[in-house]
């Protein structure tokens, strides 16, 4: 039946015409104790024919009860039937929804009822009801009510009645769809069904296998039938029902959704729902987390727990984005003691909260190690050297590191100074403590870099090879991967900050990309492949495909309902603004300086053995670039990292007339290298 009117109107058209639908709409607004007086009567009466025909067809005659008696065990058999329904609660399901279960539920009933009511008749005295007529009203009673059901619910659910058409009583629970009609879905569905908000009525799934059938009592449509099943049922909601770590089939189902008139959500955890930590009315919409990076690996659990288990751990820059994953997720991994590090009081504070309630969180007895903060700075040799003896450390994950291109670039000397020369210092101490093993953190911004950031940290990575390559017990390695999604300082954070203020977003180029990474699936496998480590090597992660950072500011916008401004859409709300690179960025990062790679144990870390300079020649290069910093010689700085870091190409930025300041530094590189 075609729409009468707009969304939200239906029912002033309805009214104003004498029709079935203003009949379904009549049914839909009655109280539930009316609805379900009514269907039990009808089922009364349905159950009576039912019999009564069985006994009629017996006789081959019009059956009339001889007697009272008779008349009594004659009206007794439905009633049977109908105070079991009621005991079964089948008077509370969804007359529309009731799928298998209600089905099942409703044969078993009439069968059950039909057993005691045969028992009550051959106690009696048949009185005129023959045997055969018993099994006749049984197999009656299951045709005739299964079909008076689906009868009831194709009249409900025939297209021109709406969950909107209903007054406010029924309109707020809101029409969705389920996306997933695998376990995930099946169990929001049953959280769904126990809210007052939501009323789900069917599956999407793109299993061809799964089309036409009932799951949980819905049916299961295929995703082509997703537009239309949207406008015949006001959905106002499409549930994504599927595990975090499937991002890719996400963007497709959301590439597929976006275009249509209905809000696309995503459940919380799973596990967070099922603990009572979180409800369905916590249902949020998707963000871009949800959808960029890649469908995630299940961890290989030797390996977390190989280096880790039992060990005393220091993490550097544990107040930082990937330093406090890296402590939250190593609390899980029962190791003796944790000692936090970082700079930062404020971050320091906020990293040692979040790890004593993870400790406290843990089950009973799950090992729950010791956390110790320290306050300092990773280029302090005396504190470095106290705090991992006086904790007889282990392991160390140095994350400490100053990242953010565009103020490294600015501030040269801080940025290798605590880049470099930390990493040295850490390195140094670690190797006089006995430490088993250093894991540097590192970035694909260390590969052939633009920028003083990236030579900063290949020079790091370089003073861990060179730690390695002079035979010492102490393991070195390096673990390098890309941008880390919503991390401080993210263009992520930065799109969604200019979003919320109506714009515009600004892009440097239009040609931009960039790997992405969750937070979480980063911390863990720099964690597995420390564990992999036998001295020198560059652990590189798979970052899956680039994303264009032009397409990852258009889908944030369109993720908030929004539309971007374009001269093909002049009537969008948000602008995207190319700003031009900005001094020392790339078009686009790479991972690998040699083309020599190897596969590990995981699927997702690959070994490289890369180029550096010896110990001897490292160390004279290092000391030729302090000297230069302590004075603010920049031409000796930039020729030092011309000279030792492979594919290093920046030069000073000068104004005419004017000297060479620290800090002033101009990329020569803005093409894809």
């Amino acid at each position: 039946m075609p729409r009468t009117g707009p969304r939200g109107e239906g029912v002033p058209i309805l009214k104003q015409r004498f029709s079935l639908a203003a009949w379904r709409v009549r049914l839909l607004q009655l109280p539930r104790f009316a609805k379900r007086t009514i269907l039990a009567v009808a089922d009364f009466l349905i159950l009576s024919f039912a019999l009564w025909v069985a006994i009629s067809l017996r006789y081959s005659e019009f059956w009339v009860p001889r007697n009272a008696i008779a008349a009594v065990l004659f009206i007794s058999g439905p009633l049977f039937t109908v105070g079991i329904f009621a005991a079964a609660r089948l008077y509370k399901f969804v007359t529309r929804y009731l799928g298998y279960l209600g089905h099942s539920r409703i044969v078993a009933a009439i069968w059950l009822s039909v057993l005691i009511w045969s028992l009550l008749v051959f106690m009696l005295g048949q009185y005129g009801i023959p045997r055969s007529a018993i099994l006749g009203y049984g197999l009656l009673a299951t045709l005739l009510i299964s079909a008076s059901r689906a009868l009831v619910a194709m009249f409900l659910e025939t297209s021109g009645i709406h969950v909107a058409d209903l007054p406010r009583g029924d309109a707020e629970r809101k029409a969705v769809l389920i996306y997933g009609a695998g376990d995930l879905g099946v169990q929001l569905l049953g959280a769904l069904r126990r809210s007052v908000e939501y009323e789900p009525f069917g599956f999407i799934d793109p299993e061809p296998s799964l089309w036409r059938q009932f799951v949980g009592g819905l049916k299961v449509y295929p995703p082509t039938r997703l537009a239309d099943l949207i406008d015949d049922y006001d959905v106002h909601e499409v549930v994504i029902a599927l595990p975090e770590g499937r991002r890719r089939e996400r963007r497709r189902i959301y590439n597929e959704i976006q275009a249509l008139p209905v809000k696309v959500k995503i459940l919380p955890a799973l596990e967070d729902i099922t603990s009572g930590r979180a409800r369905v009315s916590d249902l949020r919409p998707l963000e871009v987390n949800d959808l960029l990076g890649r469908d995630k690996v299940p961890p290989h659990r030797d390996l977390l727990s190989r280096s880790t288990t039992d060990k005393s751990i220091l993490v550097t820059g544990a107040g930082g984005t990937v330093g406090s994953e890296i402590a939250s997720q190593l609390a899980q991994l029962a190791p003796s003691k944790i000692v936090l590090f970082d700079i930062s009081e404020a971050a320091l504070y906020e990293i040692d909260e979040r790890m004593r309630e993870i400790v406290a969180s843990l089950l009973p007895g799950q090992r729950r190690p010791e956390i110790v903060t320290v306050l300092g700075s990773v280029l302090d040799r005396v504190q470095m050297r106290e705090t991992m003896a006086s904790n007889e450390i282990d392991v160390v994950y140095h994350a400490a590191a100053y990242k953010h291109v565009p103020i490294v670039e600015q501030n040269p000397i801080c940025g290798l100074l605590n880049n470099t020369f930390g990493a040295a210092v850490v390195a140094e101490c670690a190797k006089a403590a006995g430490v088993e093993l250093v894991v540097l953190v590192s970035t694909d911004k260390a590969v052939r870099p633009t920028n003083v950031m990236g030579a900063s940290k290949r020079l790091a990575e370089m003073v861990l090879q060179a730690e390695a390559a002079d035979g010492s017990e102490t393991i070195f390695t390096m673990v390098r991967f890309g941008n880390v999604l919503d991390s401080s300082g993210s263009v992520v954070r930065k799109f969604r900050r200019q979003i919320r203020s109506g714009g515009p977003v600004t892009v440097t180029h239009p040609d931009v990309f960039r790997y992405f990474m969750s937070i979480s699936e980063a911390a863990e496998l720099v964690v597995q492949a420390g564990a992999m480590a036998q001295g020198g090597e560059v652990f590189v992660l798979d970052m899956g495909e680039p994303v264009r950072i032009a397409d990852l500011a258009s889908l944030m916008v369109k993720l908030t309902g929004l539309e971007v401004r374009s001269p093909e859409r002049p009537e969008g709300e948000i602008e995207i603004v190319y700003t031009g690179l900005r001094p020392g960025e790339k078009l686009c990062e790479e991972l690998l300086i040699g083309a020599h790679t190897m596969q590990t144990e995981h699927p997702r870390i690959q070994r490289s053995d890369e180029p550096f300079l010896s110990s001897v020649e490292l160390k004279r290069e290092l000391e030729r670039l302090k000297a230069a910093m302590d004075v603010r010689d920049v031409e000796t700085m930039h020729a030092v990292l011309m000279q030792t870091v492979e594919g290093y190409h920046a030069e000073p930025r000068v104004t005419p007339g004017e000297e060479a300041q620290a800090g002033a530094w101009r990329p020569s590189s803005r093409t894809l290298h």
